[in-house]
């Protein structure tokens, strides 16, 4: 049976499908894409009605656009709304400063694409239609995997039209940073902690206002702000735990210590008009020891949480995600790879993904916990910022490790012929 092709059971229906993908994130949606289109019947799984969530990540890098325009979309992709950033600059204390500029990488689009993540989803959901081996399930939670023996062989879910169980040769998890997969398979995660958790709002702009600035630093405050065309997208970075110390200040201060740092949402502010405006975003940097089970892997944000430092863990996943099918894709046409080959994705994706977790551990103890430590001696710029910042050949390495990042993927995964 295909992935369109159920049973019915007592108050259960069963799906049989090649691949299921839990979750249908930038991960999820992707690797759905490059399997449906490499002929892998696959079914993802998403538990929400729609891909509309606000304050997630919205930052689309040069690897993920190289991805799009390998697989011939990247025309389409660019006549959604988006806003591009070139050059990355921040401000410590009174001190304006370059910490990156893309435009000095060899990237063919040498830009950050700001882009609603819904929008990117529903676009990969959209142009996956035309393969008929792909399905995705709006609505469907799941709940549980299904063991036969040490081997994963699906997963059960909730759906409004009841539960459902889906066997599947491979299941995938791309459930995020509180996978319920990797849960219930009992993976053991790797806990590297972050001194920081972040506060997200969005202010009004009006046209004529314009600002290059990325990062804002002063003492015992922190602040990034994103140019979104009619707002601006701010996330305001807190001590680990201390979001209801900044509540309990009351809002009014939470908006003054705002546009202190940023005059320039002083007439956007007011958009914040009550703490539901608030999004908290508790910072977590993890990864799992082993990413696999027989019958099972995980990846993006279930395999390695990322911290937001360098809006990284949209184009982490979706490197992933393309790993994975130029690993196993063709594998998958006519069975289940072993645990083995399995882990050839761990063993792909890991040096990447540690590379990139001890930057962000880098910019953590030396930027951010420095920053955020309570006091009232003068903020003085990194020593590396400052060196950055005076040779600009340096902003094109900076920059590449934040858009291209290490060992870019390509895509090789086939495809099908159907």
């Amino acid at each position: 049976m295909d992935a369109g092709t159920s049973s019915e059971r007592p108050n259960r229906r069963t799906i049989t499908t090649r691949c299921c993908i839990v979750g249908g994130g930038p991960a999820g949606m992707m690797l759905g894409y490059l399997l449906g289109r490499a002929g892998v019947e696959t079914l993802v799984l998403e538990k929400h009605a729609d891909f509309f969530r606000d304050f997630r990540g919205d930052t689309v890098h040069p690897s993920t656009l190289q991805v799009m325009d390998e697989l011939g979309l990247i025309e389409e992709f660019l006549k959604l709304p988006h806003q591009q950033l070139q050059k990355m600059d921040g401000q410590f204390g009174g001190t304006s400063i370059r910490i990156a500029d893309i435009s000095r990488t060899k990237a063919k689009y040498p830009f950050i694409a700001f882009m609603p993540q819904w929008d990117f989803l529903n676009f990969l959901r959209e142009h996956g239609r035309r393969f008929a081996s792909l399905k995705v399930m709006m609505n469907a939670d799941a709940t549980d995997l299904i063991w036969s023996g040490d081997r994963v062989v699906g997963v059960t879910a909730n759906t409004p039209e009841g539960p459902v169980e889906i066997r599947a040769d491979l299941t995938i998890g791309c459930d995020g940073r509180h996978s319920v997969v990797r849960q219930c398979a009992a993976l053991e995660v790797e806990e590297i902690g972050a001194p920081m958790d972040v506060l997200w709002f969005r202010a009004g702009r009006h046209t004529n206002e314009d600002e290059s600035l990325f990062a804002r630093v002063d003492t015992g405050k922190m602040m990034v702000t994103f140019d979104r065309g009619d707002y601006w997208q701010c996330a305001y970075v807190i001590a680990k735990g201390q979001y209801d110390a900044v509540k309990a200040r009351g809002l009014d201060a939470f908006r003054d210590d705002v546009t202190g740092m940023a005059p320039i949402l002083k007439s956007g502010i007011s958009d914040v008009k009550t703490w539901d405006d608030v999004k908290l975003l508790t910072v977590a940097i993890n990864r799992l020891k082993r990413w696999t089970r027989p019958g099972l892997l995980c990846i993006g944000d279930a395999a390695h949480a990322m911290s937001p430092v360098g809006g990284v863990g949209v184009n982490l996943a979706v490197q992933d995600a393309v790993a994975t099918a130029n690993l196993l894709a063709a594998k998958l046409v006519t069975g289940c790879p072993s645990e083995d080959e399995l882990d050839a994705v761990r063993r792909r994706r890991e040096f990447p993904m540690r590379m990139t977790q001890a930057m962000q551990v880098m910019v953590q103890n030396n930027i951010i916990s420095a920053a955020l430590k309570p006091g009232h001696q003068p903020l003085r710029v990194p020593l590396f910022a400052r060196v950055v910042n005076a040779v600009p050949w340096l902003q094109g390495i900076t920059a590449r490790f934040v858009a291209l990042g290490v060992r870019p993927e390509h895509v090789h995964s086939p495809l099908s012929a159907g």
